[in-house]
């Protein structure tokens, strides 16, 4: 892939993923704790163009050094956006385990956390295209790297943050289908 190309992809793979968290995890208030981190610009969005999940271990490797190390005021969490890589649900699940392992041979677990997205996400004990799916789903196989201490200071301005799953579901179900297909989140690189 020429220089211009691939810049062209990463481009595209990051508009299509801010329009994502900008339309869904923000607008319909998905995560109550990013808004705050997306106003002041502490998002750092990092796209793995490679066809090899190993290169995407590596980035993620790289990736949650760099957070580790990063001031917390001015950098608070990292998308990993891989539009190539791993376009079967099943198949991204098993290479969480090995995200995991990384986390641990890192010594970070406890530090950071990994959390996942993917375009066709599905929660055990629904149907593919059940509503509820959508709150992970992403145009893109996404790695969300976060700060066990940002999380922990959300939690304690969100006492309740174990319903917000549930008020996930009922915002979806409210909205339905037709609803998120007017939020515009596509896949650009995948039409």
């Amino acid at each position: 892939m020429r220089d211009d190309d691939a810049m062209e992809v990463v481009r595209t793979a990051i508009e299509d993923t801010q329009t994502w968290l900008l339309q869904a995890v923000v607008g319909l208030n998905l995560c109550p704790f990013a808004k705050a981190v997306v106003v002041k610009d502490m998002v750092r969005y990092r796209v793995c163009l490679s066809t090899d999940p190993a290169d995407w271990l590596a980035l993620l490797r790289d990736e949650l050094q760099h957070l580790a190390e990063a001031d917390p005021d001015t950098l608070d969490t990292t998308l990993l956006i891989a539009p190539h890589l791993l376009p079967d649900f099943l198949d991204f699940n098993d290479f969480l385990a090995d995200c995991d392992d990384v986390l641990m041979d890192l010594e970070l677990d406890g530090v950071l956390q990994v959390a996942d997205f993917h375009p066709r996400y599905q929660f055990g004990g629904t149907a593919e295209d059940d509503i509820e799916n959508f709150t992970n789903r992403t145009p893109y196989p996404t790695l969300h790297l976060l700060r066990e201490a940002s999380l922990d200071k959300a939690v304690e301005a969100y006492p309740d943050a174990s319903l917000i799953f549930e008020r996930n579901i009922e915002v979806l179900n409210t909205l339905g289908h037709a609803g998120w297909d007017k939020l515009g989140i596509t896949s650009r690189l995948h039409n």
